[in-house]
């Protein structure tokens, strides 16, 4: 039979949260992001549970190949546009959208032939500092692709640094990095006012926390981590507070139980030491699994559905958990390392995330291949 771990990827919980996002942007229009292989969950694996998106957005050409071959007829947005100028011959084969940030992108596109018309989305940097023109410089770079024969369509977007944040969301307020999206978007907006075309502004955060607001919902909106049931802004609000489910568990089984006397120690570098006598089940799940190996003793763990801990040190294919909570289990005990239990009891990957001193973005992502994948 083959290793006990296992990635289940809820089919009813991605659609659960896409309803949720259009609850709150009811007159917005939404590309599902499906980035990193829809944030590690396989493309295959939600395609059909999120199709009722009005796009996709992306960064892999070969993954927009992929929607197209599933059978994706609708928009795909390159949301970090095109990186040599080849890249345009393929967006004009499978009708890709795709953003344009930098000169070079405008240049490719104004020595690309074709015969298709293309719509791009031209990107502001308006304080995130990655990708963008800077607002002294966005009108001229507009000006340029409005001139492209080869443009059919321009709208524009950016992308807030701060749409998480706690703090004030007045402009000028206080320090940047606390001050939420107010700056970025009277920037952005101020920019854009008269010219014509789709605006997109929000991200997960964005959406949920400000999507009441038609400034900041514009025209469309591009949900990512909410759509996989993570929370946009933990600890402020739990993916529960929020409305989501779980669109992954990633669970596995004990393969064995050890009994420990006080003084015992657990793993690698016997970073646990028994107080008192024990009884500890050995995980198949480790670092090699996509499990963070510095998920120290502590890390909240479902075993039989009862919450418990684990112990000591991660390894590459095993990791320990505390028994003491759940004396029935044993050998072949169901184990949830995040999602949902079979008893419904639910472990939010935000929580493991914390523990880990990460987000639950990167444990999502960070499923390794090896790790079998079930679709319900």
């Amino acid at each position: 039979m083959p290793r006990p771990i296992l990635a289940t990827i809820h089919s009813a919980a991605l659609r659960h949260n896409l309803e949720r996002v259009r609850q709150a942007v009811p007159d917005a229009k939404l590309w599902a992001v499906v980035k990193a292989n829809a944030y590690g969950h396989g493309i295959e694996n939600v395609f059909e549970a999120l199709r009722g998106a009005d796009g996709f957005a992306l960064l892999d050409l070969a993954e927009a190949e992929r929607l197209r071959q599933l059978g994706w007829r609708g928009p795909i947005l390159l949301i970090e546009g095109v990186f040599e100028a080849r890249d345009l011959e393929l967006c004009s084969r499978l009708s890709l959208w795709h953003a344009v940030h930098c000169d070079a992108q405008i240049d490719w596109l104004a020595a690309h032939k074709t015969q298709q018309g293309h719509r791009v989305f031209l990107k502001m940097n308006s304080g995130m500092n990655r990708l963008g023109f800077p607002a002294a410089r966005f009108r001229a770079a507009w000006a340029r692709l409005n001139a492209l024969p080869q443009v059919e369509e321009i709208s524009f977007m950016t992308h807030f640094s701060d749409a998480d944040a706690p703090g004030v969301d007045t402009p000028g307020a206080v320090a940047p990095g606390q001050h939420g999206i107010a700056d970025q978007l009277q920037r952005f907006h101020e920019v854009t006012r008269d010219l014509p075309g789709e605006r997109s502004v929000s991200n997960s955060a964005a959406t949920l926390r400000h999507g009441a607001d038609a400034q900041v919902r514009c025209d469309w909106v591009r949900p990512g981590i909410v759509l996989y049931g993570s929370s946009p802004d933990y600890p402020q609000a739990s993916a529960t507070e929020w409305g989501l489910a779980p669109a992954m568990t990633l669970s596995s089984r004990i393969i064995g139980v050890q009994a420990l006397a006080a003084g015992d120690t657990v793993g690698y570098g016997s970073r646990f030491t028994a107080e008192a006598p024990l009884r500890v089940g050995v995980v198949a799940c480790g670092y090699a699994d996509g499990y963070p190996r510095h998920c120290d003793t502590g890390t909240p763990v479902l075993v039989d559905g009862v919450r418990t801990r684990s112990l000591g040190r991660v390894s590459m294919d095993m990791m320990a958990v505390d028994l003491t909570p759940v004396p029935q289990a044993g050998l072949g005990s169901e184990v949830t390392l995040w999602g949902r239990a079979g008893s419904g009891a639910l472990l939010s990957i935000d929580e493991v995330a914390q523990a880990a001193g990460t987000l639950g973005y990167e444990l999502m992502c960070a499923v390794a291949a090896r790790v079998n994948k079930a679709v319900d």
